[in-house]
């Protein structure tokens, strides 16, 4: 039976991740301060979606190419791109030039620190990436080539809270997490994380973009906006968390 295997192997009994890259994510978290559910339902305004959460507690990775064997909930289709958002086309070439002129175009945001979050919650931000495989049949997913992950690596070290204005009802945030944190893919399932990595990546997350809220005194709530932001990836955040941050650590802008 053919097989899909890790990039990363955890042994059992640590939990496989299994969820889709739109719009659904999740993780084991192993924090008090937060935890994941096995069903999570958001319902937006301008239109209704679900994040499902699912485990596959024996933490067996050969997952089955076939979908007579797997018994797990088909990944549901993603929504439509949020009308008006700010969308950042890139090529073979920009990727392969590590350039991040188009990104700074599509948004106007030249430096890190010059970006207000006001205008990017409202409008989101989303990604069209126009790359050319050099073999027309390699069946890699576009988070499984290397230079699109290193693109995406030094587009995020340079403005590291840019998961939380993304265009998340699209997928967009799923589709970030998967450039940067190892998994591997399902033909039926989607993306399985690496449930470790998916956890610290999140929690990385939850601490620069609470800071960089709270920076700017968004006022759209910054607890609520990074709990929503960590919901997304299948965790939930406690007030505990954000209130060991606000006693103890000190507001530093991220750079």
């Amino acid at each position: 039976m053919a097989s899909i295997r890790p990039l990363y192997i955890i042994p059992p009994p640590k939990p496989t991740i299994i969820c889709s890259i739109i719009p659904c994510v999740s993780c084991k978290p192993h924090s008090d301060y937060f935890s994941a559910s096995s069903s999570i339902q958001n319902h937006q305004k301008s239109g209704q979606f679900s994040v499902s959460v699912a485990f596959n507690p024996s933490g067996n990775y050969d997952l089955s190419l076939s979908d007579d064997d797997d018994i797990t909930p088909q990944a549901p289709a993603p929504m439509p791109p949020t009308q008006g958002r700010f969308e950042v086309v890139i090529d073979n070439d920009i990727i392969q030039r590590l350039d991040l002129s188009p990104f700074q175009a599509a948004t106007g945001i030249t430096s890190p620190l010059s970006a207000e979050p006001k205008e990017f919650l409202e409008r989101t931000i989303g990604f069209t990436i126009n790359y050319i495989r050099e073999d027309e049949f390699d069946p890699r997913e576009l988070s499984e080539f290397p230079d699109i992950r290193l693109w995406f690596l030094r587009l995020d070290t340079l403005y590291p809270w840019l998961p939380v204005v993304l265009d998340w009802r699209a997928g967009e945030l799923a589709r970030y997490a998967a450039m940067l944190v190892p998994h591997q893919m399902s033909a039926r399932m989607g993306v399985v994380f690496n449930p470790e990595a998916l956890e610290l990546f999140v929690m990385n997350k939850v601490f620069i973009v609470y800071s960089w809220l709270k920076q700017h005194d968004e006022s759209s709530m910054p607890r609520l906006k990074t709990k929503d932001m960590a919901t997304m990836l299948g965790f939930g955040i406690g007030d505990e968390l954000f209130d060991l941050i606000d006693d103890n650590a000190p507001l530093i802008p991220p750079s």
